[in-house]
């Protein structure tokens, strides 16, 4: 699969593509179709604490999943995201099945 990183307002370091290209990755487990994968990783210009936002979406024949999450860091966001978009991709799977049988 391939895993396309955007950052905005900042440079992402190699660590951190890494770290989100590993997290991505492991959704294959749950979903063997999945095409590739976008992660747009933004900072907010906020005084608050929870200023990183992480969006990850996934390109899956017939379907557009798309998760976004608000964190304090980019690795909470992205592993929120992959958490959250692993239920998606968990109930996608279950359609799938439903519909063939």
């Amino acid at each position: 699969m391939k895993v396309f990183v955007q950052s905005v307002n900042f440079n992402a370091d190699k660590d951190l593509v890494e770290f989100v290209n590993k997290k991505v990755e492991g959704l294959e487990k749950f979903h063997d179709k999945i095409v590739d994968g976008e992660v747009f990783l933004k900072v907010q210009q906020t005084s608050e604490k929870e200023n990183k936002i992480t969006e990850l979406k996934l390109n899956v024949p017939g379907h557009d999943l798309m998760v976004k999450k608000e964190s304090k860091t980019f690795e909470e966001g992205i592993s929120l995201c992959a958490d959250a978009m692993k239920r998606q991709l968990m109930k996608v799977k279950e359609k799938e099945r439903v519909v063939h049988q």
